[in-house]
C-alpha cells in the first residue's frame, strides 16, 4: 500500500479529535511537485513553502504529543488510584457493586492502553511520513536534505517515546496482574468481553499495531532512514479478550 493511503486510513481510524495532527503529506506533496533542479523564483517560493511547512509540522507533532504524554501520566495515576480504592473497600460494598465498578475500571484500562498505543502508532507513522517526503525532494531537487533533517527529527520530543511505552508497559502489567478474562466468560460473550468489543479505541488500536508492525518489518524499501523492528505487547489484549482482529482486509 502507498504511503499517503496508510497515512489516510490511519487519520481515519484514530480519535477523531487527533485527525488534524498527523503530517500534512498531502500538502508537502504538492510543494515538491512544485520545485525541480533548477528553479525559477516561483518555484524557490515553492520550495521556501516546503521547508516551512516542514518545521511547522515539527512543531504541531511535539507540542500534541508532549501534551498527550502528560495527560497520560496523570490518567494513569487516577485508574490506579481507582483500582486500589476498590479493592481496598472490597468487603465492604455490596458484591454486585464491587463486580459492576471493576468491569467499569477494567473498560477504561483498555481503553486508555489503547489511546497509548495509538500514540506510539502517530510517532511512528508521522516519522515514516517525513523520511518519505524528504526522500522525494531530495530526488526531485539533487539535493541532501533528508539526512540532516532527520538527525533533527531524532532528537524531537515525538520521536522519543520511552516514556509512552513504559506507561503501555506499566498499563499491561496492570491488566494482566489484576484483570484476568476467565475463559468461560469470554466464550459466553460475558458482560466484560461485550465491553471490550464496544470499544472503538480498542478496535483501532489492533489496527495501529499492524501498521507499526508494517513500518517496522525490515521490507524491500528499508534502509538507514527506516524505524527499528518492534516488539509488540507483552499480552495480546485481542487474544485474552477473545476478540476477532477489526483490520479492514
Amino acid at each position: 500500500m502507498k504511503f499517503g493511503k496508510r497515512l489516510k486510513r490511519q487519520v481515519e481510524e484514530t480519535i477523531p479529535a487527533w485527525r488534524d495532527k498527523f503530517l500534512s503529506y498531502k500538502d508537502l506533496k504538492k510543494l515538491v511537485r512544485l520545485i525541480s533542479v533548477a528553479p525559477s523564483s516561483a518555484e524557490s517560493k515553492a520550495e521556501a513553502e516546503f521547508i516551512y511547512l516542514l518545521n511547522s509540522e515539527i512543531e504541531k507533532f511535539n507540542a500534541f504529543f508532549m501534551e498527550q504524554e502528560e495527560e497520560f501520566i496523570i490518567r494513569l495515576r487516577e485508574l490506579k488510584e481507582r483500582l486500589r480504592s476498590v479493592i481496598t473497600a472490597a468487603n465492604e460494598p455490596p458484591e454486585a457493586v464491587y463486580a459492576a465498578e471493576m468491569w467499569r475500571i477494567r473498560k477504561d484500562i483498555v481503553n486508555f492502553h489503547g489511546e497509548m498505543v495509538l500514540l506510539e502508532n502517530y510517532s511512528s507513522i508521522n516519522y515514516t511520513g517525513l523520511a518519505k517526503i524528504l526522500k522525494k525532494y531530495d530526488k526531485r531537487t539533487g539535493g541532501l536534505l533528508r539526512l540532516p533533517f532527520i538527525e533533527k527529527v531524532l532528537k524531537q520530543p515525538f520521536f522519543t517515546t520511552d516514556l509512552i511505552s513504559k506507561l503501555v508497559k506499566e498499563c499491561e502489567d496492570t491488566i494482566e496482574a489484576v484483570f484476568q478474562v476467565p475463559q468461560e466468560d469470554a466464550r459466553s460473550g460475558g458482560p466484560e468481553a461485550v465491553a471490550a468489543t464496544e470499544q472503538s479505541i480498542f478496535r483501532n488500536t489492533v489496527a495501529a499495531l499492524a501498521t507499526m508492525k508494517e513500518l517496522r518489518n525490515g521490507s524491500s524499501t528499508y534502509g538507514q532512514f527506516s524505524l527499528p523492528p518492534m516488539s509488540l505487547p507483552d499480552i495480546d489484549l485481542a487474544q485474552a479478550l477473545q476478540l476477532t482482529s477489526p483490520i479492514p482486509s
